[in-house]
């Protein structure tokens, strides 16, 4: 088996703090997402004994496949194959990059998203490709599926602009013969089927299970869904959640005077916390400078300053200064706010 990793889109949703960093490096409590979600499939990759780690990247940068190379080398203990989207087209053209590894049982999975108390390894079967889902309140923002009471899918839909199902699909696919996916990826291409100006894995799902590929519908235990700002601030509060409970979260080489943190939080070392509420649920990553703020539920990148604040659901890029102000706000790298 092999894996492969999409993380060719530009992450507008989540603009400014994706416009030079790819979502996957984001930091959060510590770690990038990409970290975490390596080590997600850590037990599927040593049942499997897979020996392939296939990145599809929207451009070639020496800065990035290097960050790739570290970060796979030193979880996974292998180098990774790497391919490139220059122009975002859709997620079918994405995959079909990877043409020449697109053989034998494929496991696909995108990392703008974290899994917990899944074994996926469990979950595949033989000769029948398997789909995780979960129920969602606004499924008109996913691909979703339609299942019989058995779990065979009998619908894929992108998007439904009426509702149809609240199942969306949340990224994380297994094909069993990737030969038949990759000529489906060049039939949708070579026959320029797009959905909204682009070519959809969704579309090309339909087409596999119209010509009689069987699917089936699992349902995903805990979903971490890192998709846009607000997704981001709830997922970090379920990251703080599940991570406090066998980590201690705050570094003793943290200063914190006259402080109060309410945990679940992140403080990461050689930050400065002086006269400030800051909880639940926020992350400050090393060397951020907080005075004279009431601080909750948001993500503070390293090296930020703030002073003077209240605030709530709010990120901060690194290299940020702040003073002064009470709201909710979204801020990237190297702002200043008086």
């Amino acid at each position: 088996m092999k894996i492969i990793i999409p993380m060719a889109g530009k992450g507008v949703r989540l603009y400014p703090h994706t416009i030079n960093t790819l979502k996957p490096f984001l930091i959060i409590s510590g770690k990038t997402i990409l970290n975490r979600f390596l080590y997600n499939f850590q037990r599927l990759i040593k049942f499997f004994s897979i020996k392939e780690i296939i990145f599809i990247i929207p451009y070639s940068k020496k800065k990035i496949e290097e960050k790739i190379l570290n970060i796979t080398h030193s979880i996974i203990g292998m180098n990774p194959i790497v391919y490139y989207q220059t122009y975002p087209i859709g997620t079918a053209d994405a995959l079909l990059k990877a043409k020449k590894n697109l053989s034998g049982p494929l496991f696909i999975a995108y990392p703008d998203s974290l899994f917990y108390n899944n074994s996926f390894e469990k979950e595949i079967y033989h000769k029948k490709n398997v789909i995780w889902t979960k129920q969602v309140k606004d499924p008109h923002l996913f691909g979703v599926i339609q299942c019989d009471s058995y779990g065979k899918i009998i619908h894929f839909i992108e998007k439904p602009r009426k509702y149809q199902s609240n199942l969306a699909m949340v990224g994380c696919y297994y094909f069993h013969d990737g030969f038949l996916l990759m000529k489906e990826l060049e039939y949708l291409l070579k026959n320029k089927i797009k959905n909204k100006e682009e070519y959809q894995l969704t579309s090309v799902l339909e087409n596999m299970r119209k010509k009689g590929e069987i699917f089936i519908n699992k349902n995903t235990n805990i979903w971490i869904d890192f998709g846009n700002k607000n997704k981001i601030i709830d997922s970090h509060s379920k990251l703080l959640s599940i991570e406090s409970k066998e980590l201690d979260l705050i570094s003793k080489k943290a200063i914190l005077k006259n402080s109060l943190i309410i945990k679940p939080c992140y403080i990461g070392d050689h930050t400065f916390i002086e006269n400030s509420i800051i909880g639940p649920f926020v992350s400050i990553e090393q060397h951020a400078i907080i005075k004279n703020s009431n601080i909750k539920k948001s993500i503070i990148q390293k090296y930020t300053n703030i002073s003077s604040a209240n605030l709530t659901k709010s990120i901060f890029g690194k290299f940020s200064y702040y003073k002064n102000t009470e709201k909710e706000i979204n801020i990237g790298d190297y702002s200043i706010f008086n």
